[in-house]
């Protein structure tokens, strides 16, 4: 299950540098890097390479750093795919004290409509200006009974369930679609500095659904046909997610990921960029009902993705994409291709 807030927009952690990010991952608990070689990937060789070469080139200008601009110069050169990523990279097994855990997201569409009326009454709003100025602002709770967002021309356009406009927080981007054949298409702005509060994992706690048991589609059925407990529930995120349009970007490409270019369906993954560079190509090793060996690039970021072997994967937009990235809640393994220096300067210095 997905609880996110994609960081569109935000590729600083794209371009540090190899030795700040050693300094950055030095404070993650237990992390060990460990240089594998490509025969010891399960399944390496059956991929497609050419189609993850073009994924990863997507990433390349934001990739400045010496060691990736070295790589993504002669990324478009490269006669023979699966060669060029043997060539310039080193599987690395990174591992923290988190168990493995992949999880799906996806581009929800929403109907909706550019103006209040009885049945669109729910605002999902752009970000106010004076937001992340200093510090945390208002939370969640504060926010909706305070009334501090209202009359200000923040409202972007109006939906009719606050549980869609809940989800569509989660997802941090989304397309709303107008009676008139028109949609405006949304990416994340920004936050309220608040920390992500799983109210899936309150569920649990509480003993209304078994780990188990629980999905993002068992959860929306559970908060409409419990309207007001639901409300109550769902202030237990304090988290709040503003949009901004986005529109132009073009509807035959995915939303807007961390690194500033859209992510592709079964391709792109959100990481945890404090651990994995966001850019780097990462064999995606997910076990489960339907296990995946791909090769797919790190282009995101979550509020939820935190560790070394958590990841989200990126199932595509509408209905059908979100009911598979709900049901996924996987354990297995992800290996991260760090350029050859890097990949042996952390190894040593982690050992």
């Amino acid at each position: 299950m997905t609880w996110r807030a994609v960081a569109a927009g935000l590729c600083t952690a794209a371009v540090i540098a190899p030795a700040a990010f050693g300094d950055a991952v030095q404070r993650a608990n237990g992390i060990s890097y460990d240089i594998l070689s490509f025969d010891d990937l399960d399944g390496w060789g059956e991929d497609d390479y050419a189609v993850a070469l073009q994924i990863f080139k997507n990433s390349c200008d934001a990739l400045v750093a010496p060691d990736w601009a070295a790589i993504c110069a002669g990324a478009d050169d490269a006669a023979h795919p699966r060669a060029f990523f043997e060539d310039h990279f080193h599987p690395t097994l990174i591992r923290d004290s988190k168990p493995p855990l992949f999880t799906g997201y996806y581009e929800p569409e929403i109907d909706g409509a550019r103006a209040p009326s009885a049945r669109f009454s729910h605002p999902v709003y752009a970000l106010p200006p004076e937001v992340g100025t200093d510090g945390p602002w208002f939370s969640r709770r504060e926010i909706l009974r305070s009334g501090v967002l209202e009359n200000r021309g923040l409202e972007l356009a109006w939906i009719e369930d606050p549980v869609d406009h809940f989800f569509l927080q989660v997802q941090g981007s989304g397309r709303i679609h107008f009676g008139d054949g028109d949609y405006m298409r949304l990416g994340y702005a920004g936050k309220n500095g608040h920390p992500y509060y799983s109210i899936g994992r309150e569920l649990v706690r509480r003993g209304t659904f078994a780990a188990a048991d629980l999905s993002a589609d068992a959860l929306k059925i559970w908060l409409r046909a419990h309207p007001v407990e639901g409300a109550q529930l769902l202030l237990h995120n304090p988290s709040y997610v503003f949009f901004r349009d986005v529109t132009e970007v073009s509807e035959d490409q995915g939303p807007i990921g961390a690194m500033g270019v859209s992510v592709t369906a079964h391709r792109s993954i959100a990481v945890d960029p404090a651990i994995t560079p966001l850019g780097a190509p990462v064999w995606v090793e997910k076990d489960g009902a339907h296990p995946v060996r791909r090769l797919m690039v790190a282009q995101d970021t979550g509020s939820a993705i935190k560790g070394a072997q958590r990841a989200d994967l990126f199932f595509g937009t509408g209905e059908v994409a979100g009911h598979a990235a709900g049901r996924l809640n996987d354990s297995g393994r992800m290996v991260v291709l760090l350029p050859k220096p890097m990949a042996t300067g952390l190894a040593e210095a982690y050992q």
